[in-house]
C-alpha cells in the first residue's frame, strides 16, 4: 500500500455555521495523509466570502497544507462530482453542506448522489470540529463481496494516518442464511449449529483478506472480527452506534449488476441516519 494513497482531497464548504469546522477538519485531513487539499464552494464568488474563509485559514494552528479554492456555481452534487474528477481527487470529504440564501442542509441527498457517481473515496462527517476529536476506533464492513477487500485494507491505512487503534471487522450475515425454524429445543440446537458453521466459513474468508493487509498496519492497528446475524446496512450501523465508532467504513455500491439495485437499500440504513462519521471506499 502506498504511502500517500490519499494524494488529493477535496471538500465541499459552504457558509454555514459549520465553516470552521469543515475547514479545520480539511485541512487537518491533508496534513495527516500528506495530501493536497481543493476547497469547493458551490455558489457564486464574492470578496464577503472569499475574506471570510481566508480569515479561517489563516487562524489554522498548524502549517498549511497545499490548497487551492474553487468557486463553482451549480447544483451541489454535479459541482463536486465535476471537481473530484477534474482534480484526480482521492478523497472527498463533505459536511453539513447548505443551499445558497436557504437555511437547509441536504447532506442526506448530496450524499445519496455522490456515494453513487463519486470516482473517489466519500468520507461523510456528522459533527465536523474546530478542536480535533481523536479517532481511536472504527468499525468496517467485511460481508461477502469483491469490494471488501478494498474496504479493509484502506480502513487499516485510514486508521493508521488517523493514529486510531482499534477497528473490529463486522460480517453482516442475513437471518435468511440461517433458514431453520426455530419453535422447540431441537430447532434451537440446528439454528446454533448452522450459524457456529457460517461464522467458522465466514471468519476464515475473513482471515484471508487479512492476510494481504500489510503486517506494519496490523501491528499499529489491534483488529478483531464480530459476525452479526441480521438486516444488511441496519445491523452494522446499529453496532457502530452502540459501540460508539468514531468511524464506520464501508464498501461503495458498485453499477450496473444486480448488487448494485439491493445495495441502495442497505446504504440507506446509514445514509438515513448517520450513526458516526461515515468512510465510503470506491
Amino acid at each position: 500500500m502506498h504511502k500517500n494513497e490519499y494524494n488529493t482531497i477535496v471538500v465541499g464548504v459552504a457558509f454555514s455555521p459549520n465553516l470552521k469546522a469543515n475547514v479545520f477538519e480539511a485541512l487537518r485531513m491533508s496534513i495527516l495523509f500528506d495530501a493536497s487539499l481543493v476547497m469547493v464552494h458551490v455558489g457564486e464568488k464574492s470578496t464577503t466570502k472569499e475574506t471570510a474563509l481566508q480569515k479561517i485559514i489563516a487562524d489554522f494552528p498548524q502549517s498549511l497544507p497545499k490548497y487551492t479554492v474553487l468557486w463553482k456555481a451549480g447544483q451541489p452534487a454535479e459541482v463536486l462530482l465535476n471537481a473530484c474528477a477534474d482534480e484526480h481527487a482521492d478523497l472527498l470529504i463533505l459536511g453539513a453542506l447548505q443551499r445558497e440564501g436557504l437555511l437547509k442542509y441536504y447532506i442526506g441527498s448530496v450524499a445519496r448522489k455522490l456515494t453513487r457517481k463519486c470516482t473517489c473515496d466519500v468520507l461523510l462527517l456528522i459533527k465536523p470540529a474546530v478542536e480535533r476529536l481523536p479517532c481511536s476506533f472504527a468499525v468496517v464492513n467485511g460481508l461477502a463481496h469483491e469490494k471488501t477487500e478494498a474496504a479493509i485494507a484502506r480502513a487499516f491505512y485510514v486508521l493508521h494516518a488517523l493514529g486510531a487503534t482499534r477497528l473490529t471487522i463486522v460480517e453482516e450475515i442475513s437471518e435468511d442464511a440461517v433458514a431453520v425454524k426455530v419453535d422447540d429445543d431441537r430447532g434451537l440446537r440446528k439454528s446454533t449449529i448452522v450459524k457456529e458453521r457460517i461464522t467458522l466459513r465466514e471468519g476464515s474468508r475473513v482471515k484471508k483478506i487479512l492476510s494481504q493487509v500489510p503486517e506494519k498496519l496490523k501491528r499499529a492497528v489491534a483488529h478483531d472480527v464480530q459476525p452479526i446475524f441480521g438486516r444488511r446496512g441496519y445491523s452494522i450501523g446499529h453496532f457502530a452506534r452502540v459501540k460508539r465508532a468514531d468511524l464506520l467504513v464501508l464498501n461503495a455500491p458498485q453499477k450496473h449488476s444486480v448488487w448494485d439495485r439491493l445495495f441502495p437499500h442497505d446504504l440507506e440504513y446509514i445514509l438515513s441516519d448517520l450513526p458516526t462519521d461515515v468512510l465510503i471506499v470506491r
